[in-house]
């Protein structure tokens, strides 16, 4: 039995709190075995647990907000748009992707594909 919308939904929440103030293995456990993950579209596709890992570790130290902006679900898939606000120092940097994810049918994440480009991102 597919995923449940409410399940799915769950899964998303969980993925923005984690991206913003988790851990990377606190991402990482969203994620089905053999999930993969293209941040941002364009760039190579990381196929292993650990180059997940890796891929999130980078945001681990920062310190960062995220909201949820809107979010669909459609079968299996979900699309949403969140705002990640990066705060270093006296900067701020903000992003706004559109995230594409797939699920299993326990609500865990089979593939994440992210949309946005560097020109996206905002400074202040």
């Amino acid at each position: 039995m597919p995923a449940s919308p409410e399940s799915i939904r769950n899964t998303v929440e969980r993925y923005i709190k984690g991206v913003a103030t988790g851990t990377a293995d606190d991402i990482l456990a969203l994620y089905a075995e053999g999930a993969t993950v293209e941040d941002p579209v364009g760039t190579p596709v990381r196929t292993t647990r650990e180059s997940i890992r890796e891929f999130y570790q980078i945001i681990e130290p920062l310190e960062q907000e995220a909201e949820l902006v809107t979010l669909r679900i459609a079968a299996n898939t979900a699309a949403f748009h969140f705002r990640l606000i990066t705060k270093m120092g006296d900067q701020t940097f903000e992003i706004a992707p559109i995230d594409v994810m797939e699920f299993d049918d326990d609500g865990k994440i089979l593939s994440m594909r992210a949309v946005w480009s560097q020109e996206d991102m905002i400074t202040g």
